[in-house]
């Protein structure tokens, strides 16, 4: 015959699930251990990001014209790329230097808000950008846009995995 194991009341159960009851070693930072916390992490800028972003374009666009010979792949290339920085240079400035940032910047809804918008602007700005391309370059190579588009777009994942390694190294 099997016993069964005592069934624990649900006020028990409820104290175990609580916040923190299975953490007693938790300990809150002092707001000098939080300040040199702060100070380990690297810093990240999203105009470092636009910039290898930029950087990332104009060598494909460079590449794409080596490799093909050709003018039009080249420019098809760098119009693919200025499809993803352009926008995301003009978020970067509105998240980090307009008067709605310096506004929005101590209030988190606020502020959240304002990355909701600056978004939208650049999705709009890409979608219009990649309209206009068929009259904007001449013999437009769509590969060569969509390959400039990519390469750049990785751009961020590059530097997700940059940062990632930087953490790492301080621990």
């Amino acid at each position: 015959m099997t016993t069964m194991p005592p069934v624990e009341s649900k006020a028990t159960q409820q104290d175990e699930w609580e916040d923190g009851a299975q953490d007693p070693e938790f300990k809150p930072l002092t707001r000098e251990e939080a300040r040199q916390w702060r100070a380990s992490q690297p810093v990240f800028s999203v105009w470092r990001l636009v910039g290898v972003q930029l950087l990332a374009g104009v060598a494909t666009g460079l590449l794409g014209w080596l490799l093909m010979q050709s003018v039009s792949v080249g420019w098809s290339v760098l119009y693919g790329a200025a499809s993803v920085v352009i926008p995301s240079a003009l978020m970067a400035y509105g998240l980090t230097s307009s008067a709605l940032a310096r506004l929005t910047s101590g209030f988190a809804q606020a502020a959240f808000a304002g990355f909701l918008l600056w978004e939208g602007v650049k999705v709009l700005l890409v979608v219009a950008m990649l309209w206009l391309a068929p009259t904007v370059v001449p013999e437009l190579n769509w590969l060569g846009l969509l390959a400039g588009l990519v390469v750049v777009l990785k751009v961020y994942w590059l530097g997700l995995w940059i940062q990632a390694g930087r953490s790492n190294e301080n621990g």
